[in-house]
């Protein structure tokens, strides 16, 4: 483990959060061009018997999402990629009329098929771009945006696999050269996957945080079946199946909106590369982080910000003190962000997982604040 002296009170924050939670989780830093935290806590099985070590990982959920856009964006800084083209330029029969930016920027009125998919859909790739080429938007195109959750990875997925030619999960290892960060788990690799417990809600009040007006909102779109928030989240319906995170046909899948695998160290390095220009250039990253969807979400039913497929604070989502920051957090408190103005990047990677879908974590709070008290 390794925390420069200078970034000692992330690294006392991180002690206070841990602090009688079970599981384990790391926290890293980026800054000024080096690694400056990189710390880890706990235990990563189910029973508490196996430490959490140095390449312990964890399924980061959304987390991924922000990976999939530096891709994105890599191929745009190429020329591979149009952003304002439509998408069916890469994705022949694509039927929706739409650009490439509208996917990345939750705008194309897909965040779900409406029709009940069938067992086995979510670990079939052609099934679920299949099903997406085919449906029908939910809303006019550009208009309006809403949470892409789940098929965002298969929509911005199928356009960098037809255009790199391979498997998402091969292009992340090969362009991007992150070592411990993948879509999904090589089975070889198992045994460095950290135990996700079913997640808790956060409290009402007190040390968790409240929920605001948006919770009540959306836990009743969640009841309705035909609802865009329910068919989002909950199809194909195996999504639903109690400790699929941790089953060997879950991390061996490629959902590269949901399954991305990494440590704190993986993702603050990404994140980190990208304010120093090692990934993208400055003209790139300026207008990959660039404001494209603000206000109500149609999805979660809360004032959202995105960019082109990072996500930025917002008010569910308040990750860090500049509204120019952008990354992305993952179901139950995975969190990976850069501030290109402070020159820093943060990751953070638990296995103890939280609920609080109307609010920000309430571990991100004291070590976010704890890294700008360093600055």
């Amino acid at each position: 483990m390794w925390c420069d002296p200078a970034f000692r009170p992330v690294a006392e924050a991180f002690r206070k959060v841990c602090e009688g939670r079970p599981g384990g989780a790391a926290v890293a830093v980026y800054a000024g061009g080096r690694l400056v935290v990189d710390l880890w806590h706990g235990t990563a099985d189910r029973d508490g018997h196996r430490a959490w070590e140095r390449d312990t990982v964890v399924n980061v959920f959304s987390a991924s999402k922000g990976v999939l856009a530096t891709l994105a964006h890599l191929y745009a800084q190429r020329g591979l990629l149009d952003l304002d083209a439509p998408v069916a330029r890469y994705w022949p029969g694509f039927a929706t009329p739409t650009t490439v930016a509208d996917l990345l920027a939750h705008r194309s009125g897909l965040p779900a098929v409406r029709r009940t998919l069938p067992p086995g859909s979510l670990f079939d790739w052609n099934a679920m771009t299949g099903a997406l080429a085919a449906e029908t938007p939910w809303w006019s195109p550009g208009e309006r945006h809403g949470y892409h959750a789940v098929t965002f990875g298969w929509l911005v997925g199928e356009v960098l696999r037809r255009i790199g030619g391979r498997p998402v999960r091969d292009l992340v290892r090969d362009e991007l050269r992150v070592p411990g960060l993948s879509i999904g788990l090589p089975a070889a690799q198992a045994g460095r996957a950290a135990y996700l417990a079913p997640p808790e809600e956060a409290g009402q009040g007190g040390q968790e945080g409240g929920q605001d007006a948006a919770a009540p909102a959306l836990a009743s779109a969640m009841a309705d079946p035909g609802s865009i928030t329910m068919k989002a989240f909950c199809n194909p319906p195996e999504q639903l199946t109690p400790g699929l995170v941790n089953t060997a046909r879950w991390r061996s899948a490629e959902i590269p909106a949901s399954n991305g695998h990494a440590h704190a160290r993986a993702l603050a390095t990404l994140y980190g590369r990208l304010v120093v220009g090692e990934i993208l250039s400055a003209d790139v990253l300026g207008r990959a982080v660039e404001p494209r969807s603000e206000g109500r979400d149609e999805v979660l039913l809360a004032d959202t910000r995105f960019a082109l497929g990072y996500m930025l604070p917002c008010e569910i989502r308040p990750f860090a003190p500049d509204p120019r920051a952008f990354g992305h957090s993952g179901s139950g408190g995975a969190l990976a962000f850069a501030d290109p103005e402070a020159g820093v990047a943060l990751a953070y990677t638990p296995s103890h997982l939280i609920t609080s879908p109307a609010g920000p974590d309430p571990r991100w709070e004291p070590l976010v604040a704890a890294l700008y008290a360093c600055l």
